[in-house]
C-alpha cells in the first residue's frame, strides 16, 4: 500500500477529528451569518441593551461631543451661537488669571498629597493592627464621607471663624495663641482648605486600604514577628510591597480629584483672598456664570477641554511609567 497518499477513509477520519497518534485534530467552525446571530440570541441582547445605549448616548456621549462644538462658539445668550473657531482657546490661554489658577491648583494638589495621601494608609495600617472594635473604628473613619460635602464645608467654616469665638481660635486661646484669620490670610487659606478636604475624603481611601490589607498573607507577618521585626519593618517590608498596586491607583485618583477641586474654594473663600485660592475649576465656573449667564460658556468649555486633555495625557504617562511597578 502506498503510504504517501492517504486513502479516502483516512481523509474522512481526519476530517472528523481522528485521534490516531501523530495526527492533528481538525476543528471546523460554521461561518457566522446574520441569521445565526439572530438565532443565537443576538437580536434579543441588542433589544435589551438599546435603552441603555440610548440613555448613555443622550446623557454622556452627546454632551461630550456638544462641548467640543461649544468650545468653538460664542454665546452672547442662550439662544444665539456664533462660530469663532479657536478664539475661545486663545482668550483662555492669554487670560492673566489662568497661570494663577493653575499655580493654586498645583499647590492644592501638592499639599493634599503631603497630608491627604499618607494619612489614610497610616490609619488603615493602625486599624488592621487593632484586635478589638475594628469595625467601630472603620465606621468612625468613614463618617465624614457620609456627611454631605456642603454640610461639611459649612461646619468647618464655623471652625475657621477668624474671631476669638471661633472653634479653633477658642481652643488655641486656652494655650494663649491666636486668634488667626484662617480663611482671610493669604498664607493660611489654602492649607485650611486642604485640611478640610483631607478630613472629608480620607475615609473612602481608608476603607480601600483595609480591604486590600485583608488579602495580605498573615503568615508573612507571623514569620516577621518570629524574627523579631518591629511594626515599622513589617509595614515597610511586607505591607507596602503588597499594597503597591492599590497605592498607585489611589495616587492617580487623588491627583485627578485634586486637579478638579471646586467645592472648597467656592464655598469657603470664593477664590480669595486676592485670588490665592482660585483654582482651575473655579475659574471655569466664573467664565460660565461670573457675569451674564451664557456669555462665557465658550470660554468655560474651552478651559474644561484643556483640563480634560491634560488629565488624560497625564494619566496615560503615569500608567505607562508605573506599569512595571504595579506588576512586580
Amino acid at each position: 500500500m502506498d503510504t504517501a497518499n492517504p486513502t479516502a477513509s483516512d481523509m474522512s477520519a481526519g476530517s472528523l477529528g481522528a485521534t490516531e497518534p501523530g495526527r492533528a485534530r481538525v476543528h471546523y467552525h460554521r461561518r457566522r451569518t446574520p441569521v445565526t446571530w439572530v438565532r443565537s440570541g443576538g437580536l434579543t441582547t441588542l433589544l435589551f441593551a438599546l435603552p441603555l445605549l440610548l440613555i448613555f448616548g443622550a446623557f454622556s456621549w452627546y454632551p461630550m461631543v456638544r462641548s467640543v462644538f461649544l468650545s468653538m462658539e460664542m454665546t452672547p445668550n442662550l439662544v444665539t451661537y456664533t462660530w469663532v473657531g479657536l478664539d475661545n482657546f486663545r482668550y483662555v490661554i492669554h487670560d492673566p488669571l489662568l497661570p494663577i489658577a493653575v499655580k493654586n491648583t498645583a499647590y492644592f494638589a501638592f499639599l493634599a498629597l503631603i497630608f491627604g495621601y499618607p494619612i489614610p494608609l497610616v490609619a488603615a495600617v493602625l486599624m488592621s493592627e487593632v484586635r478589638r472594635h475594628r469595625g467601630f473604628y472603620s465606621a468612625l473613619a468613614y463618617i465624614p464621607v457620609v456627611v454631605p460635602p456642603v454640610v461639611s464645608v459649612l461646619l468647618w467654616k464655623e471652625f475657621y471663624d477668624g474671631s476669638v469665638t471661633g472653634v479653633f481660635n477658642t481652643i488655641l486661646g486656652w494655650v494663649h495663641m491666636g486668634p488667626y484669620a484662617w480663611l482671610s490670610s493669604q498664607q493660611m487659606a489654602m492649607p485650611a482648605l486642604v485640611v478640610e478636604s483631607t478630613w472629608a475624603n480620607a475615609g473612602g481611601t481608608v476603607i480601600i486600604y483595609l480591604a486590600a490589607l485583608i488579602g495580605v498573607n498573615s503568615e508573612l507577618y507571623e514569620a516577621a514577628s518570629v524574627d523579631g521585626a518591629s511594626l515599622w519593618r513589617k509595614v515597610w517590608h511586607i505591607t507596602m510591597p503588597q499594597l503597591r498596586g492599590v497605592m498607585l491607583v489611589t495616587l492617580i485618583l487623588q491627583i485627578i480629584g485634586t486637579a478638579q477641586v471646586f467645592l472648597e474654594p467656592y464655598l469657603f473663600t470664593q477664590g480669595g483672598p486676592n485670588n490665592k485660592t482660585l483654582t482651575v475649576m473655579l475659574l471655569i465656573y466664573q467664565y460660565a456664570f461670573g457675569s451674564s449667564v451664557g456669555s462665557g460658556f465658550g470660554y468655560a468649555t474651552a478651559l474644561s477641554l484643556m483640563l480634560a486633555a491634560f488629565l488624560a495625557l497625564f494619566s496615560l504617562i503615569y500608567l505607562r511609567a508605573t506599569r512595571s511597578w504595579s506588576s512586580e
